[in-house]
């Protein structure tokens, strides 16, 4: 089992920046490769971004690319999402998760172990 617990939401102005953090505890975390998804009241759960087991390979939703980074720190079992110039539709519970299989990060199902959430509100 992986516990994953995310930080760093809150209200922010449009155009502002946020830091989360995803921290994992229970087994080992470097070998899980990790992504970040996000709903919005009414939506379904959404791919943001992932990064895969060696931290190099990262994949981002169209979306998202050129404002949003993640990035991971496997001495500390944390995995991050910068996310900068943030837009009123960025709103959302920002949800970190975990799978072995290194193959389709963007499908939610694939994934086998989820945190609680963070919520991010930007205001206009």
């Amino acid at each position: 089992q992986v516990q994953l617990v995310e930080s760093g939401g809150g209200l922010v102005q449009a155009g502002g920046s946020l830091r989360l953090s995803c921290a994992a505890s229970g087994r080992t975390f470097s070998p899980y490769n990790m992504g970040w998804f996000r709903q919005a009241p009414g939506k379904e759960r959404d791919f943001v971004a992932a990064i895969r087991t060696d931290g190099r390979s990262t994949y981002y939703a169209d979306s998202v690319k050129g404002r949003f980074t993640i990035s991971r720190d496997n001495a500390k079992n944390t995995l991050y999402l910068q996310m900068n110039s943030l837009r009123p539709n960025d709103t959302a519970v920002y949800y970190c998760a975990a799978v072995a299989s290194p193959w389709a990060l963007s499908i939610s199902r694939r994934y086998d172990y989820w945190g609680q959430g963070t919520q991010v509100t930007v205001s206009s």
